[in-house]
């Protein structure tokens, strides 16, 4: 379940650090989306900013190290979409150039040719392929056109053959079992799975191969043609989940080579290996039962690096980092004695360590692992989380950070000293009135630490009192660390005039494997008390008004709000639930996934001698309707397959019928985000309506 988007005035230059060069050679007709021009009044941090970041991605270091290709995209509330440009600037963050100037977006962009071209995914009449233009911007062409398109692309090191992921079909339709029938519009199901997180499963990627010759690629060959099976995986799975051998002649593809039931049982997916000359596939993983995902080669070829977690049904399982000796098929888990999930991976240029990325103690630093005595040193650490990893030589790696106050921007680390390369968004930050974010350890009840982020408002006075918010997460088990959200951000509640309460309860990553797994089979149990613990030892300060705390929270973060709402003891004056579980024993049989509801449920509600489910199920939300007494906001989408929009729409019915001041809001066209920038901003305008219609009174009067 894991799951962490202003109206345009005018067209504006994107500010960059450094000098700002621009082809502005339009290379397809349409309304380009450009920075939207955005006044701040009063340092005031306000939801319509959102929409007015630049939202920076993917950075590329050219093979010389010499320079960085990376892509910026803005939001239009006009066309309610985004579009991504691609820039690209020297290693030391001078010469910003933009290269593109399109109102569709250039995805998923790489160096090839030396540097001396850029290949990236870009729509054609139908759907997205494959073009490649000079260094310089300049003599863009499609070179592609597969007929299902293409979802991700990588090229082997020779450059002489391409990865391509596309889509295959997927099942027999109604059409294909009644041909008379051509217009039925009827679903035909005999096995689990035939929905995941947003779709109806029609289809699925599989990866394919062809030739590249500088010009053109060649006719797609499906290497798993035939095979009832994604690679990449779904929902998430990308270019990442695919590694080429330095000498170009093998590739390493992630596949969970299973279907229906036995697919919605199971994580086990395994790294297999296709020789090009022999057309013959192994499977380098088997027996490790767990996901096995993000392999990279050595930039020696000697080992093979990747991600792999132990148990077979636990997706939120310790992500060990392995290498495997090429030679000898001999395997090593570098992280036997650390004891912290890890969430990215990338070789050093010099083939001896790994740099990775995992949450830790509540931020997200970079480390590195000797591959020979398992060694492990911090990289660049600090109240921030780290979030990419482009080696440019022995000693310096291109990044991204953010943190709560800022969105991501592109950074150099180098001997461990950190660098800014890009500022897209300092003239909008700067503007904003500062906020406070403090770090504090509070006991629990079961006599350990919980580290829990307050944020402050701006202009904060310890002499007034404060409404406050406690944010639950999401996931279960997902960081509440320096993130920054374009919809959950904290930086935006604070600067309404609240005091954000974030804990790290329990079943979160980055406090040791115990803390992490403590959740599963015990929903409604002491991550409920490690909740009420934050909201009453910061209610002690003076300056918090504990008469108007509310409580906000999606996915499993709005399964705790409905629980919080039966259990809270007059603690919350109102509640926010986006996407949560209400009804544990309707979710088991509405989800798609099971190995999630049977991991972390416990098993089957029928299952009466299992102890662990029946404790969940007995601690189900809806159990507890009967001493709701608090006005509650729900918020669903109806295209959300993991959590269906039942779910709140029974919350909100039981809330009604109960007599309680409730609302919902639908979204017909979003699933368990809500990403369209329109519907994000209703979405912001109702969060606020909501709370302080009840955490701030006095202002009404």
């Amino acid at each position: 379940m894991n799951i962490t988007k202003i109206k345009t005035m005018a067209t504006a230059t994107i500010m960059l650090a450094g000098a700002v060069a621009c082809n502005t050679a339009k290379e397809t007709s349409g309304e380009i989306i450009e920075r939207p021009e955005f006044k701040v009044e009063n340092g005031q941090f306000v939801p319509e900013l959102l929409e007015a970041f630049g939202r920076v991605s993917d950075p590329q270091v050219s093979p010389d190290g010499k320079q960085i290709l990376y892509g910026v995209q803005f939001e239009s509330l006009k066309e309610n979409r985004g579009n991504r440009e691609l820039w690209v600037m020297n290693i030391d963050g001078s010469n910003h150039t933009r290269l593109t100037h399109t109102p569709e977006s250039e995805q998923s962009a790489v160096w090839i040719d030396g540097g001396k071209k850029i290949a990236f995914l870009a729509k054609s009449d139908k759907n997205m392929q494959i073009f490649v233009m000079d260094a310089d911007g300049k003599n863009r062409k499609q070179v592609s056109n597969v007929e299902n398109g293409i979802d991700g692309f990588s090229f082997s090191p020779d450059e002489k053959n391409v990865l391509i992921i596309s889509q295959v079909k997927w099942g027999e339709t109604a059409q294909d079992q009644y041909p008379d029938l051509d217009k039925t519009t009827g679903r035909i199901i005999d096995d689990l799975m035939y929905k995941h997180w947003d779709e109806w499963v029609e289809q699925i990627p599989h990866p394919f191969l062809a030739t590249f010759d500088g010009e053109k690629v060649g006719e797609p060959i499906d290497i798993m043609e035939g095979e009832p099976y994604e690679a990449p995986m779904k929902p998430f799975g990308g270019a990442e989940s695919f590694a080429w051998t330095p000498d170009s002649k093998k590739l390493v593809y992630v596949s969970r080579k299973k279907s229906g039931m036995e697919y919605s049982l199971s994580t086990n997916s395994d790294l297999y290996e296709y020789n090009l000359e022999t057309k013959e596939t192994r499977n380098l993983t088997e027996g490790m039962m767990g996901y096995d995902t993000n392999p990279k080669f050595s930039p020696d070829g000697e080992y093979l690096a990747w991600l792999s977690m132990e148990h077979d049904g636990y997706e939120s399982d310790k992500n060990r980092i392995f290498i495997m000796n090429v030679k000898s098929g001999e395997k090593t888990d570098l992280t036997a004695n650390w004891d912290y999930h890890t969430d990215a991976i990338a070789w050093n240029k010099n083939s001896k360590s790994i740099y990775f990325i995992a949450p830790y103690m509540g931020d997200t630093p970079i480390f590195s692992i000797d591959i020979n005595t398992q060694a492990i040193d911090t990289v660049a650490n600090g109240q921030y989380d780290y979030a990419a990893l482009a080696p440019a030589d022995d000693n310096t790696l291109i990044t991204m950070r953010h943190s709560m106050c800022e969105p991501n921007e592109i950074y150099a680390v180098a001997n461990k000293e950190v660098k800014q390369l890009t500022t897209i968004n300092k003239e909008l930050l700067d503007q904003l009135a500062p906020i406070t974010i403090q770090r504090r350890w509070l006991p629990t009840t079961d006599g350990k630490k919980m580290l829990t982020w307050v944020i402050l408002p701006p202009n904060f006075d310890e002499t007034k009192k404060y409404p406050a918010i406690l944010y639950c997460q999401g996931g279960p088990q997902s960081a509440v660390s320096q993130f920054w959200s374009y919809r959950w951000n904290l930086r935006l509640m604070a600067s309404q005039g609240y005091v954000v309460i974030a804990p790290n309860r329990r079943g979160l990553p980055g406090f040791g494997t115990e803390w992490n797994a403590q959740i599963s089979g015990d929903y409604g149990g002491q991550n409920m008390k490690d909740y009420f613990t934050a909201v009453d030892e910061v209610k002690k300060e003076p300056w918090i008004d504990a008469d108007h705390i509310g409580a906000v929270g999606a996915s499993y973060g709005g399964f705790s709000v409905y629980w919080l709402a039966g259990n809270h003891n007059k603690r919350f004056a109102a509640f926010i639930a986006h996407a949560g579980i209400f009804n544990t024993e309707a979710q088991y049989l509405e989800t798609e996934e099971m190995w999630f509801a049977n991991w972390d449920l416990g098993g089957a509600f029928w299952e009466k001698e299992n102890k662990i489910a029946q404790r969940t199920y007995a601690n189900s939300p809806h159990k507890f309707v009967e001493k709701w007494d608090t006005p509650i906001l729900i918020t669903v989408g109806d295209l959300d397959y993991r959590i269906l929009s039942s779910q709140g729409m029974m919350a909100f019915n039981a809330a009604k019928l109960r007599g309680i001041d409730t609302k919902m809001l639908i979204f017909p066209d979003e699933n368990h985000w809500i990403l369209k920038p329109q519907n994000a901003l209703l979405w912001q305008r109702e969060f606020f309506k909501w709370f302080d219609k009840y955490l701030k009174p006095a202002e009404e009067k």
